[in-house]
Parts: structure tokens; C-alpha cells; sequence
């Protein structure tokens, strides 16, 4: 064999080598977001959650709240990539004429611009924001399915270091990428998690559709759960629904994606907003 042919021999195994690649790398891709579930694109500003099951609950710590891990399973759905913004509420409020009624001074303190995460929002507000959008508040068991971005039995939205945190999460304290010690950050300012969602972990507490109740794990369905019928009550109130995510003002041990919040609907809080869901085409 010749120089000319052993050079064209080489080129042609890199050729394959390379066309293998490609394949293989499309294919990993596919089985993070099944291509059989895309039709269109998402809707702007929007990520498709693939169909699926998931071990729902608390693999890693005992969480008294996130147990027992039980098996769910869920329709894909489209999320907001990010929280909704405070410029994002301001905008519904001025075309639909809805009567929010906290206070605006509150707000501008902790989340001061239009892209930080609108907070000071009663359940009641994001329903009636989510509604106007034509979308609604995410269920709990979607909520926590997206956060976990297809990852299997993991601590975080990245995996189940801590160390890694502030590169994907606004909590309590600074470092890293995480400077906004007694605020929100502005959403979209952290790594996002395999789904493309960004802040599923802190920055802001998030509301979903469904009533808290600690034991509904033991008899929630498996298929599309709603949560309870009902929230649960406590000596000092309630019901309340059901908050997930942490938020600025968090400890990292809330950040977890199977830890669960709860707030009574009508209560505003400096470390709670929301994002919503929407279904997918029939």
C-alpha cells in the first residue's frame, strides 16, 4: 500500500469515527427529551417536560414530609424556563385591570428590577396570573418531576453535592456565582438544571396547585396525582398549599427537590412567587 492509499484509508476511518460520534450524541440527546413528544416547538419562554415516571419523595435524608418514595407517573407538560418576573405580573396587571393588592415598596425591596422574580403574591394572585396567560400553577408532583430535570434519585436539581450549590442556586448566605445576600437574584442569573429550567433550586419559594397535606404520600395515585382533596389544618391555622424550591432567604438542606413547603394561600411573602405550567397540544 502506497502513502496516498494509507493516508485515504485513515481518513476514512476518522470519517466513520466521527459519523458514530454524532449518532451517538444525538441519541443521548433524544432520550433526554423523547422526540416522539415534539411536534412544535415550546412555547417562547417555555421548556418541554417529557412523559414519564419518577420515584417521587426523599431517597437521600429521611425527610419526614417527602415520605414514603412512592412511584408517579406524569404527562408531558411545557414550563417556564424561568420564575415569573415582577415586570412579567406589572404587564398583567395593566391589560387585564387585576386588583393586586400588596405593596409595591415591599416588592421593590427584595426583587428591585423587572427580571427579578415577583414576589408578595397570594396563591390566589398566581392563579389569577397563570389563568390570564392561559397556563396554570403546576402540580406538586410535576413541579418536583421538572426540578429533577431526568436525573434519578438525586439529592439537587444537579446531582447531590453541596459544594456545587451556588452555581446553580440563590440561598441564604453568598459565594460563587450567588452575590444577592438579602434578595432575589434576577431569574436566569444560575446554571440551569437538564431541562433547561433555571432557579428550580432557591431564589424564590414556588407556589403549586395543590393543598398540603403531610400523608398524602401514603395514598396519593399514581398516575397524574392532584393532590388532596383538602389542606391540612395545624394548631396555629391553615390550609395551606403546597410551596417548593427554597429561596433566597433558605437554608441549603431546603433546597432539596423532594422537601416540601407549605403557606396559607392568602399570606405574602418576600420569599415567594411562582411559575407556571401549560398542557401540551391535543
Amino acid at each position: 500500500m502506497n502513502i496516498n492509499k494509507r493516508q485515504k484509508v485513515l481518513l476514512t476511518l476518522m470519517l466513520l469515527m466521527m459519523l458514530a460520534i454524532s449518532i451517538g450524541c444525538s441519541n443521548d440527546e433524544f432520550e433526554r427529551v423523547n422526540p416522539k413528544d415534539i411536534d412544535d416547538p415550546p412555547p417562547l419562554g417555555m421548556a418541554l417536560i417529557p412523559a414519564g415516571s419518577f420515584e417521587m419523595g426523599d431517597h437521600l435524608d429521611n425527610v419526614e414530609r417527602a415520605l414514603p418514595v412512592h412511584t408517579v407517573e406524569l404527562d408531558a407538560f411545557y414550563m417556564d424556563v424561568n420564575e415569573v418576573t415582577v415586570g412579567q405580573f406589572k404587564q398583567f396587571i395593566q391589560l387585564s385591570g387585576y386588583n393586586y393588592e400588596g405593596n409595591w415598596l415591599d416588592v421593590d425591596k427584595h426583587s428591585p428590577t423587572a427580571d427579578h422574580p415577583m414576589i408578595y403574591v397570594t396563591w390566589y394572585d398566581a392563579m389569577a396570573y397563570s389563568k390570564w396567560a392561559g397556563k396554570r400553577l403546576p402540580t406538586e408532583a410535576e413541579w418536583e418531576y421538572a426540578a429533577r430535570g431526568g436525573l434519578i434519585g438525586k439529592r439537587y436539581p444537579w446531582a447531590d453535592a453541596e459544594s456545587v450549590a451556588r452555581k446553580y442556586a440563590n440561598y441564604y448566605g453568598t459565594g460563587g456565582k450567588d452575590r444577592w445576600n438579602k434578595s432575589s437574584a434576577p431569574v436566569g442569573k444560575f446554571k440551569p438544571n437538564k431541562y433547561g429550567l433555571y432557579d428550580m433550586a432557591g431564589n424564590v419559594w414556588e407556589f403549586c396547585a395543590d393543598w398540603y397535606n403531610e400523608k398524602y404520600y401514603k395514598n396519593s395515585p399514581t398516575k397524574n396525582p392532584l393532590g388532596p382533596d383538602t389542606g391540612q389544618l395545624f394548631d396555629w391555622g391553615g390550609p395551606c398549599r403546597v410551596l417548593r424550591g427554597g429561596s433566597w432567604h433558605s437554608a441549603a438542606s431546603a433546597l432539596n427537590v423532594a422537601f416540601r413547603g407549605f403557606s396559607i394561600p392568602d399570606d405574602r411573602h418576600y420569599f415567594t412567587g411562582f411559575r407556571c405550567v401549560s398542557e401540551m397540544p391535543e
